[in-house]
């Protein structure tokens, strides 16, 4: 399910493309280089040469590889922030809205391997202190969202067994181990990913929830 890191440096350069499609280019090799080198082994001229454009040229989009990092986490955690900020406003149960929150974020997960990869399975010490804020001030707004439906089951007496905060972070720990696992392994049999997905959640769900 990972994607492979193509080792041969391309030597042929590209054609000048649109700004935007070259930038967004950059990022998508700048997640491949940084998960399979670290972030100590990315450096501008491996991702140049993967994008297949010279170091100058990956300067006029980017002042640095951190910019680069900074970038990749805003956009991964923005988008799981608006995937919890419109599911948790819906007017449903909380258990449905908690059940589709968690679907979502692996969902979510698999579709984007490299970049969950690279901001949720590396070492919190990588990057720049502003990477680590961005991360950590969007990381905590989503979790504000999935807490407060949790918090709602929890007011209507529905939790088996723990408290708001444990359960929590049992179930985001059971989902995040999950689509680590089938991203890091992907050559074992997992089965369909939606299938190994909804039977987590539903076994969750059951375990934790008095219906």
């Amino acid at each position: 399910m990972s994607e492979t890191l193509n080792k041969a440096v391309r030597s042929a350069r590209k054609a000048k493309g649109d700004g935007h499609t070259r930038r967004a280019e950059i990022l998508r090799a700048a997640e491949r280089i940084f998960v399979a080198e670290g972030y100590e082994g990315a450096t501008i001229r491996k991702i140049a040469d993967e994008v297949g454009v010279s170091s100058t040229c990956l300067y006029m989009h980017f002042r640095d590889k951190d910019q680069i990092l900074l970038e990749i986490c805003t956009d991964v955690m923005e988008g799981l922030l608006a995937i919890n900020s419109e599911i948790s406003a819906r007017p449903i149960d909380p258990v449905e809205r908690v059940r589709m929150m968690l679907s979502a974020y692996m969902e979510f997960a698999l579709e984007n391997p490299n970049a969950y990869r690279l901001v949720f399975c590396t070492s919190s010490t990588a990057g720049s202190e502003q990477w680590r804020q961005v991360s950590n001030e969007l990381g905590a707004q989503c979790v504000e969202r999935f807490a407060g439906v949790v918090n709602e089951i929890a007011a209507q007496g529905r939790l088996k067994i723990g408290d708001p905060e444990s359960v929590r972070l049992t179930v985001w720990a059971a989902c995040h181990g999950l689509v680590s696992l089938m991203l890091t392994k992907p050559s074992h049999e997992w089965g369909r990913p939606e299938d190994m997905a909804k039977l987590l959640v539903d076994s969750l769900l059951f375990g934790l929830i008095a219906d």
